[in-house]
Order: C-alpha cells, then structure tokens, then sequence
C-alpha cells in the first residue's frame, strides 16, 4: 500500500467519482481504478457501492477514510515541522460558536502576523464543534460550557456571564411559561443552560424555536416574539441603545467560560501553535479593561418573580 493509494482512495471518498477524482488528481481513470481495486485487493474487502451515479463509501469505505485522514493529517505536519518556525504556511480550519466577541480580534491579528496561513472558519453549536475536532473535520474550536475531557485540550479564553433578554417590556416569569425561548439548534449551550434554569424553576415543556442565525434570535428578541439567553458582551450594545432588557439569573447558570479546543493527540505544529499564541495575548486582561466598565455602567435588572 502506497500514501499515493490513500490519496486517491480520500478523492473518490470526498468527490463520490472516479471520473471527478481523475480530474482533481490529473490521472486517467483507468488509473484511478486499478489503484482503487488494488487497495481493496490489499485489504481484502470492497470500500465502495458503485452505481450509475458514481461511488459512495460502504462500511469498510468509512473505516478506512477515518484512518487515512489521520495518516495524511500526520504527514502533513511531519512537512509543516520542517518549515521555517516563525513564517508557519499551510492551512488552519477553526470552528466557532456565534457569539465570541474577541474573535474579530483574534483573527485579524492572527492574518496580519503570519499571512502565508490559509485561515478558514466554520461556525456551530458547541456539541457539533466538538464532534468536528474530534473527527479531525476541524483543527480546533472556540467552544462555551466546556468541562473537561482527557482527549481534548483546552485554552481559556474569557469567562463572562450570561442574561435573560427581552424586548424592552418587563418580563415576569409568568410570562416565561407564555413566551416562545429563542434558541439555535440542539447542542448549543447557551440553549441548555436555558433549560436547565427553566427546569429548576418548575417551567417545563417550555416554547422552543429554533433559529439557524444569531441576528435573526436578536432581531425576534426585538420586536417581542420571544425571549433567550445569551453572554452580554454579545448584546450590550442592543441594551446600550434600549433595544432589549437584560435580565439576571443565578449564577451556577450564568457563569460560563469560552475556551478554544483541539485533539489531545493532534500533533501541534507550527501553524496551530502561533494560533495558541495569538489567542493568549487577547485573554482576560482586555475583556475587564475595555467591556466590564460599560456593563457597569448599564443598570442591572432583577426578574421578576411572580409565580
């Protein structure tokens, strides 16, 4: 078995096309297919259903994708450890969640300091991010509400707290049992913080609706179609303006950390490593220098409680 073998099989796999790997690869696809039979000769098992439409992965296909995106993954940092430490190049796939307020920061400055890294960024909930490292889809993610976990590192990022926000209406929790919760998509957690609150305070079977944006909660938040939870540096400036009420909740649901996650075991090369680096230097000190002084000045609301 070849790491040329293992390439072409990951085209077929990626494009579903022996013909589409051909023209990716350069190859004829006489080519492709002898090398595709000859690796599953070597295994002794087929890798791919093939139909009028193209190929698709079996089983054994699947299996052997997971352990070829590791192989090439160890390869190209085995390449990458060998340029040159302070100009790393290559590629770096981050996930996020939608409210890191530091990130535009981060990024930019990350961009400016080592250009020849091809950046890309893919947003999420928290659960479906941490599925995607551990799958190797993404090189690392900034994630809220995470514990701990001995395959996964972590960096602390910020920790902030989050708020109930309502249109600017007094919201009672009577109206918690009325109002739809504005929400992404399972996984997030800001939605489970929410819940679990809601659950402590005897609401349950709430009105769930799930939205796919960030703008779009807020936007629904503004004009009084629900309420939801998220951090206030996220939506100070909505407050600021009068746009919403921010509400306080107990703070074993509130208090919540933002850390950036990669494989334990992922080997870290230049490129992630300068990443890391960046990271640290927009850490706590420029939150509590630049944020927490307007969140001091914005009055404070207390929910209120009739139940």
């Amino acid at each position: 078995m070849e790491i040329k073998d293992l390439l072409i099989f990951q085209s077929v796999a990626r494009n579903g096309s022996i013909s589409k790997a051909a023209d990716e690869l350069s190859y004829v696809q006489s080519h492709i297919t002898a090398r595709i039979k000859s690796l599953e000769s070597n295994l002794e098992t087929q890798l791919f259903h093939r139909h009028s439409r193209g190929t698709t992965l079996n089983s054994e296909g699947k299996k052997l994708l997971v352990y070829t995106e590791k192989i090439l993954s160890i390869l190209e940092n085995m390449t990458e450890d060998f340029q040159d430490s302070d100009s790393p190049s290559g590629s770096l796939e981050i996930g996020t969640v939608e409210t890191v307020m530091k990130l535009p920061t981060i990024l930019s400055a990350y961009h400016r300091n080592y250009p020849n890294v091809d950046l890309s960024l893919r947003t999420g909930v928290t659960e479906e991010l941490i599925n995607q490292v551990l799958q190797y889809k993404l090189d690392g993610a900034f994630v809220t509400g995470f514990g701990t976990r001995s395959d996964i590192e972590q960096v602390e990022v910020f920790q902030e707290k989050l708020v109930l926000i309502s249109d600017n209406q007094e919201i009672t929790f009577n109206d918690l049992k009325n109002k739809p919760l504005l929400v992404f998509n399972s996984g997030c957690s800001y939605r489970d913080r929410l819940e679990g609150w809601l659950r402590e305070e005897g609401i349950v079977n709430a009105k769930i609706m799930e939205f796919g944006t960030l703008e779009t909660i807020l936007g629904s938040v503004i004009s009084g179609l629900g309420i939801s939870l998220f951090p206030r540096s996220t939506v100070y400036h909505l407050e600021w303006m009068g746009a919403i009420q921010c509400h306080e909740i107990p703070s074993h649901f509130s208090n919540i950390t933002t850390v950036f996650i990669r494989r334990a075991d992922a080997y870290l090369n230049n490129t992630m490593e300068k990443f890391i680096e960046t990271i640290n230097e927009y850490t706590n000190n420029d939150y509590h220098q630049t944020i927490e002084p307007i969140f001091n000045a914005l009055s404070s609301r207390q929910l209120s409680v009739q139940k």
